[in-house]
């Protein structure tokens, strides 16, 4: 049994594992969700509501098991881009500080391998910026300045 957890292929394998199991237990989820839905229909038929009441109740109505798309808001995309960009980044510079500040106070040059692992989450919101630009120049395209100064809150219209 303990050569087993010391085999190279077990990190490999849970991860495996953890993907199969994130997979099938989101499946059951939207299974248990719809049925949930069903029975509440069902509830709601037999105490003499309409089907449009029964609509307006539960919200939008599923289509052959899709759900009905959201209206996304472009504005809002942009905003999480954003800010999505400024925290990796403020974590990137953070995690390569505090390695580089460790370094220096341990006196011990492998601890530089800690600044290296922030440059992944550094890396990731310097992407995130770019597709924030790449939006910005998008909604650009459309008529839409993203970013143009608001008119104080006070001003006459």
């Amino acid at each position: 049994m303990g050569a087993a957890f010391g085999s190279p292929f077990i990190v490999p394998l849970g991860a495996f594992v953890v993907g199969i199991v994130a997979i099938i237990s989101g499946a059951i989820s939207q299974a248990h969700a719809r049925r949930t839905r069903a029975e509440q229909r069902i509830a709601m038929v037999q105490r003499g509501m309409t089907a449009e009441q029964i609509a307006i109740a539960l919200g939008p109505a599923e289509k052959e098991g899709e759900e009905v798309a959201k209206t996304k808001d472009p504005l809002r995309s942009l905003g999480h881009a954003r800010r999505a960009g400024t925290v990796l980044v403020s974590v990137g510079l953070g995690i390569i500080a505090f390695g580089l500040l460790l370094t220096m106070i341990v006196q011990v040059r492998d601890v530089l391998a800690v600044s290296a692992c922030g440059l992944i989450p550094l890396v990731i919101g310097i992407g995130f910026f770019v597709d924030y630009r790449l939006q910005q120049r998008e909604l650009a395209r459309f008529g839409l300045e993203v970013g143009a100064e608001l008119p104080p809150e006070n001003a006459p219209r």
